[in-house]
């Protein structure tokens, strides 16, 4: 769903590169509470992570396919405020090396894909997770809902967008009908990649799975009129409360290499869901030509290679480099300005 240059006109785009600073600003303030020892490094690794899966495009009805958005499950992972600031990484790295997503319509990618997915996902999920049982099955069914209803979340957020600054004059219900209509069937692709991919992380180290920590965490008893620790729900995991995570990172980025260097070649070649919309309706006749198309990276490829999958290969490895470099050095930042100003932060065992 990203959004290219010209189908949305400049002071629409102004107004929502506004919105989108604020949700990043409001991000880095709260994501200094999220990013202790074991979600700092995490999120780096969430952003490369996304950018992989994102290049694995999967059909979802003829002609058309669906991507994950990612808004959901890096909100799960390590929280909503980073969250917005790990897909707001990934689109930019898309946007300015891979020319993927308007750089004019940065500000409303990152508000569609980040802010709405985020805040619709993480709000239904926390909201399910306290009326569930507390147990892992219910964080993965939690996770699946959210994921699913954050796509059409995002898809009407863009056709909201469209209706105040479209720069073509398609019926603003037909273009709502259409963003719909795939939407949902791109976000049963996206619950069932947040679900699993939680699932997986849950089974191995579910200390670092931000919306599961209320599994480990102990129950608040009240006794004689005051809070006391009752019994954990589950036995803490082996090793500490805080376990060293290298092992794990190391496995997650060489699962996004694979993904992205290699598994993306047969992902489908189909238009995804805004571009089969906009082509159907004719929203595609205002696209501008990409400001950063002259890019060596542009559309996934490595420029000067011939061959394909070589191309692409090369092109997602150096994504997913790029990405977790970048991401993991914001959000370190980010969390060395919390530890500055005093912020209690756990203490990692060797």
């Amino acid at each position: 769903m990203h959004v290219p240059d010209g189908f949305i006109n400049a002071p629409v785009s102004a107004a929502a590169g506004l919105v989108a600073a604020g949700a990043v600003a409001v991000g880095l303030r709260g994501a200094r509470k999220e990013l202790d020892e074991r979600a700092a490094p995490l999120a780096g690794l969430v952003a490369a992570f996304i950018f992989a899966v994102q290049m694995l495009n999967f059909p979802v009805a003829a002609g058309t396919s669906g991507h994950l958005l990612g808004g959901a499950l890096a909100a799960i992972l390590v929280g909503p405020y980073t969250g917005v600031l790990v897909i707001a990484v990934v689109l930019l790295m898309q946007g300015v090396l891979f020319a993927d997503g308007g750089l004019t319509a940065l500000g409303v990618n990152i508000t569609v894909m980040g802010a709405v997915t985020v805040l619709t996902a993480y709000g239904l999920f926390r909201g399910l997770v306290r009326v569930l049982p507390r147990t892992r099955r219910s964080v993965t069914v939690a996770s699946f809902v959210a994921a699913l209803v954050s796509v059409p979340a995002a898809a009407a957020a863009f056709t909201v967008m469209y209706a105040m600054g479209g720069t073509t004059d398609v019926p603003v219900g037909k273009v709502l009908t259409a963003m719909l209509g795939v939407h949902v069937l791109i976000g049963i692709g996206e619950a069932v990649i947040t679900t699993a991919t939680v699932g997986a992380v849950i089974a191995v180290r579910p200390d670092l799975v931000h919306g599961a920590r209320s599994l480990t965490a102990p129950l608040k008893l009240r006794v004689g009129g005051e809070l006391v620790d009752g019994p954990a729900a589950t036995p803490a995991p082996a090793g500490g409360p805080v376990r060293p995570a290298r092992k794990f990172w190391a496995a997650g980025l060489a699962a996004s290499v694979v993904l992205a260097g290699f598994v993306s070649f047969y992902a489908s070649a189909s238009p995804d869901g805004l571009e089969k919309v906009a082509a159907d309706q004719g929203i595609d006749r205002t696209a501008e030509e990409h400001a950063a198309a002259g890019s060596p990276l542009a559309d996934y490829g490595v420029s000067g290679i011939t061959d394909a999958r070589l191309s692409g290969g090369l092109a997602g490895t150096v994504g997913v480099g790029v990405t977790a470099v970048v991401g993991t050095g914001v959000l370190w930042a980010v969390r060395r300005r919390r530890a500055g100003t005093g912020a209690p932060a756990a203490r990692e065992s060797a």
